[in-house]
């Protein structure tokens, strides 16, 4: 009879849900409601962007991981956290010296598995991970980010399993981000490489977004998996994963030998985190995330992007219409309009070398489709509008791309006199901890427990010092007074005044026109306005507001730093608007 066991990813629960995880006395409520149930063999402590989240509400990320895995390590249950290689846990490529930090604080904190994942696939940003952490005495999970395409199949990922085991991989994880990949298909993955490595535990992680989950699971135990990544309510399934009380119930029945789940404690562990949402992180989570969705079956976009993709929607739908409106033309629905820019990813996808669908490569994708859509309702030409990040990504700065490039884009990219990148992306960031050593050592800040503070600061600068200062706690405090009053649709919350408090060396930027307002087209997960926080300087573009003549930039006035976002993405504003504060250097 083969043993199953579960891994609650309780960390990913949120974080696929909406913007903030628990704090530190939260996690510590209910990491011994989590081992009474009695199920759990491992649980999703960290990792992501939980430890950037934690900083961005004013809490020390350190304390909160010490304070989660304390419990599960007392009581023998393993701990794991997702991290993502080249770029360690944060959205862009970490240097070397900072990367081999991580595994050696995170060991010390506590965590026992490190799941490796490349964006792109791109064994060469997994493996010098896989060395760092087997050298600081983790656990390495290797993984495969699953999506479906004529690039992706079954001999595709028994390849990058054998390269990756080759490496050293300790574990093999199938990473189903978007919960697209087909339950045969999966299966064929799971045999092969345990015909071939019996000895390599195998863990499969799949959100159940467009449905498939469930069949998955049961295809991926007939055969071989060890481990499955399960959630509980509140937070199962919509964009989230299978809870464990029907993957429990299904392998018993398939004849699998599974844990027994203590459901007193699995109700007691229910209330404590609807106490949890009920408590502040609920008027962060997007109620969109609550639903599944046969509509990513096509495009195969991940699930939990679904909130930020309908923001931006919202905005260029109003912005279309009203073109379509002054040129007399049909006005499209806004289920038309998803339906086109789904559409829109199917046909951009293999064009742009089939990058895996998963942060942040998958944000990177819907902008550039997102842009094509609204261009060519307008009878102009694709490919008018691609942000930096995006660039990176084609010209193989992030990593080797899995497919090939279409002419298309290999001509406007030479057009655009545009450089491919063919070395080891890690050689374009140098080591750069001795910069923050002395600069800690300068502003007499401690380096931490095991150096702990140390790697914070250099994997989250711009965040860590925004912790040191108080400004962070100061801009949580107000965004969480924001989103109750517009939980409670109440309208009455005068935003400017309180900014002004806030940054009394601010000068607000105001809209000369009225419209409606877009911020530059790149990807922050953790903000619907990507510009918050950003240096600029005179004459720069801070915006741009759609009017129903065209496009007009609003520019800064001044070399400054922009700490105050007034209005959101494809928010509605009027001349003599505040739309954001900039601070002068």
């Amino acid at each position: 009879m083969k043993e199953i066991k579960f891994s609650l990813v309780y960390r990913d629960m949120w974080q696929s849900s909406g913007k903030y995880v628990p704090r530190k006395d939260q996690l510590a409520k209910i990491a011994p409601i989590i081992i009474e149930m009695g199920c759990f063999a491992r649980v999703e402590t960290n990792g992501g962007a939980s430890e950037q989240v934690n900083l961005l509400y004013g809490e020390n990320p350190n304390d909160a991981v010490r304070t989660f895995t304390k419990p599960f390590n007392d009581a023998g249950i393993q701990t794991h956290m997702l991290d993502r290689g080249l770029n360690g846990l944060r959205m862009n490529p970490v240097p070397a010296d900072v990367r081999e930090l991580m595994y050696k604080v995170k060991k010390a904190q506590g965590v026992d598995i490190t799941r490796i994942f490349c964006g792109l696939n791109d064994v060469a940003n997994i493996i010098p991970s896989i060395h760092y952490a087997k050298a600081a005495g983790m656990i390495a999970q290797a993984t495969l980010c699953i999506t479906y395409s004529d690039i992706h199949t079954v001999e595709y990922y028994v390849n990058m399993a054998e390269e990756l085991i080759a490496a050293g991989a300790d574990e093999i994880c199938l990473k189903d981000m978007a919960g697209i990949g087909r339950p045969e298909m999966l299966g064929k993955i799971v045999k092969r490489i345990k015909t071939a490595h019996p000895q390599i535990i195998i863990q499969y992680h799949g959100h159940s977004g467009p449905g498939f989950s469930v069949a998955s699971m049961l295809e991926v135990a007939k055969a071989g998996v060890d481990y499955l990544d399960v959630a509980m309510e509140p937070l199962s399934w919509g964009m989230v994963h299978p809870d464990v009380i029907t993957i429990q119930a299904m392998l018993k029945d398939a004849g699998f030998k599974v844990p027994e789940i203590n459901m007193n404690a699995y109700m007691e562990a229910r209330r404590l985190t609807q106490s949890f949402i009920d408590d502040f992180l609920g008027y962060f989570i997007d109620e969109r995330n609550k639903y599944m969705s046969s509509l990513l079956v096509g495009c195969g976009l991940p699930g939990g992007m679904m909130g930020s993709l309908m923001a931006d929607l919202k905005g260029m739908h109003v912005a279309i219409n009203s073109y379509l409106k002054e040129h007399s033309k049909k006005e499209l629905s806004t289920d038309e309009l998803l339906v086109m820019l789904f559409d829109e990813v199917k046909y951009i996808w293999p064009k742009l070398g089939n990058p895996p669908l998963v942060t942040p490569f998958s944000q990177y994708v819907k902008n550039i489709a997102l842009m094509n859509v609204m261009f060519l309702v307008k009878g102009q030409h694709r490919w008018g509008m691609i942000d930096k990040n995006s660039w990176d990504m084609i010209l193989g700065k992030a990593g080797k791309l899995p497919g090939k490039l279409d002419n298309e884009i290999l001509e406007l990219a030479k057009k655009n006199k545009l450089e491919f990148f063919e070395g080891n992306p890690q050689d374009n960031y140098p080591n750069d901890l001795p910069r923050f050593i002395e600069e800690m050592k300068e502003n007499g800040w401690e380096r931490g427990l095991d150096d702990e503070e140390l790697f914070e600061f250099a994997m989250h600068e711009k965040q860590y010092r925004e912790f040191r200062s108080g400004e962070a706690k100061k801009r949580f405090e107000l965004e969480l007074e924001k989103a109750i009053i517009e939980k409670c649709n109440c309208h009455n919350f005068e935003i400017p005044d309180i900014r002004v408090l806030k940054y009394p060396n601010a000068e607000p930027v105001v809209s000369s026109v009225s419209g409606r307002i877009l911020w530059e087209v790149d990807f922050n997960e953790h903000s619907q306005e990507p510009v918050h926080g950003k240096h600029v300087k005179e004459n720069d573009t801070l915006c741009t507001i759609q009017t129903k003549y065209g496009l007009e930039l609003v520019s800064s006035f001044c070399n400054g730093r922009i700490v105050g976002i007034e209005k959101k993405q494809g928010a509605l504003v009027t001349k003599g608007q505040v739309l954001a504060y900039v601070e002068k250097d």
